[in-house]
């Protein structure tokens, strides 16, 4: 079987239950690249199952830490995952006609990402499709060294594919919350750092419009209770974010 010129790479950080699943949704692929925040389970040891091609790294800023891996790639094109994302057949198909087409312009390709908390696929609240640039030629793509939701960089035509990235982001609401907490602290940490200067009253702004939006405009209220949940977290996002923010200036 030919393998697919496209480089796989996957960051990780004690993933054992997780990880192999992913693996096998990329199989096709001329390179598989592990990025490991140094482990303490078998996520290593599963890893070597599928490539040879592991490194560990303490992460330290997600953007510089992608980075790091894409570097590593030697393949033509390059996939970017983390352990709890899937391929499906049909984006696996649609990256390889990408990969040996020799006209394509496109130096980046956005791929919808459909979230499941438990069982549950997320569609409204702006979650589906939701597309990312994920699929990008070696050398023309980056993130921004950002801690958290870091801009991509690059120069150029985007594509787009029709094929899913399932992303099986979290098993229950309890470590959704968990992950949303995380995520408000980094958020909070990166306006300190940037030195940008945020409002009570844009911060309320924002959790209402955002709310507004998830909810009426992106097809949240379509999606049930679930969707109205989403729009709420959605809007809270800016809310706890700021609430921390001002904690952490009055620390300083």
């Amino acid at each position: 079987m030919n393998k697919v010129p496209v480089s796989i790479v996957i960051i990780a950080k004690n993933e054992e239950r997780r990880l192999e699943d992913c693996l096998k949704s990329v199989a096709w692929a001329a390179e598989i690249i592990l990025i490991d925040d140094m482990s303490t389970d078998r996520t290593v040891e599963i890893a070597r199952r599928f490539t040879d091609k592991i490194f560990q790294r303490a992460m330290d800023i997600e953007g510089r830490h992608r980075n790091f891996g894409y570097d590593k790639a030697t393949q033509p094109w390059v996939l970017s995952l983390d352990c709890d994302e899937r391929v499906t057949p049909e984006l696996a198909a649609e990256i390889g006609a990408a990969a040996a087409n020799p006209d394509d312009e496109n130096v980046v390709y956005a791929i919808p990402i459909k979230t499941f908390i438990g069982q549950r696929w997320i569609k409204g609240a702006g979650y589906y499709p939701a597309s990312k640039a994920r699929f990008f030629r070696k050398g023309q793509f980056r993130y921004e060294e950002a801690r958290v939701h870091p801009r991509v960089i690059y120069q150029g035509k985007c594509g787009f594919f029709k094929g899913d990235i399932l992303h099986y982001s979290c098993e229950n609401l309890e470590q959704w919350i968990g992950k949303f907490n995380r995520e408000t602290t980094l958020e909070a940490d990166k306006w300190i750092q940037d030195g940008r200067k945020v409002s009570m009253a844009n911060s309320l702004r924002k959790t209402f419009d955002r709310f507004f939006k998830n909810y009426f405009l992106k097809g949240g209220m379509k999606d049930g209770f679930m969707g109205f949940l989403m729009s709420v977290f959605h809007g809270l996002y800016q809310l706890f974010a700021y609430a921390k923010y001002r904690e952490m200036k009055e620390k300083q």
